[in-house]
């Protein structure tokens, strides 16, 4: 079984949501000792931002394709292969501006691709390919911005970025947690935050680990 593991914080062992990713995959490899990690920190593999080259390449054929377009969708080539062979996906964030990193952003669209994660159907329609990977985004938060209890909720654009290109890849019911509220001027907020984050990670960990048991 294999598991990919994605952080997008430039934070390293400072990061919150590094460690709360950390603690996760640990929390699985512990009662998966074969498990397969596949490790990508994305504040030092950056992928590429999408170019005009990228676009005409993408859309062309790929057996018409020339050695310069081969060469600019190596990266998403690799990435898509990457992701497509894993089970399991842990993607990890902080959020920024009420919304994800620009190195996760340059990420999707580096995955979004046609016959690829995604084909389109003869009535016009698409299908994902993502189908079978259970994902889970974990993500770092300084205000609070949980639904009903704060009234910067409605400000929250991170979620419905990540769903929407992921449920578009084939994912239709991914896992959300969230650390929040960690501004510093509230400490007591800060550690209940932790707290709840850590607990939801548990039991997140303890499903899929029932469910992976009941596959095999």
């Amino acid at each position: 079984m294999r598991l990919m593991h994605v952080d997008a914080s430039p934070k390293q062992s400072l990061s919150n949501s590094k460690q709360l990713s950390a603690y996760f995959v640990n929390q699985l490899t512990q009662q998966l000792p074969d498990l397969e990690i596949d490790y990508l920190d994305l504040s030092i593999d950056t992928p590429p931002h999408v170019s005009g080259d990228f676009a005409k390449a993408t859309y062309t054929p790929a057996d018409q394709r020339t050695v310069a377009m081969k060469e600019t969708l190596a990266y998403s080539d690799q990435l898509c292969a990457r992701i497509m062979m894993s089970d399991l996906l842990v993607f990890a964030m902080p959020m920024y501006n009420f919304s994800m990193p620009s190195c996760f952003k340059a990420f999707i669209d580096n995955l979004v691709r046609t016959n690829l994660t995604y084909t389109f159907n003869a009535d016009g329609s698409t299908s994902g390919t993502l189908t079978r990977q259970k994902v889970i985004f974990i993500t770092s938060r300084g205000a609070d911005l949980r639904p009903g209890l704060s009234p910067w909720s409605h400000m929250d654009a991170l979620t419905p970025a990540l769903k929407a290109p992921f449920a578009f890849m084939g994912v239709e019911h991914p896992v959300f947690v969230d650390a929040q509220p960690l501004q510093f001027s509230d400490q007591t907020a800060r550690e209940a935050a932790l707290d709840r984050a850590y607990t939801a990670l548990n039991a997140a960990a303890n499903t899929w680990l029932n469910q992976l048991q009941k596959t095999q």
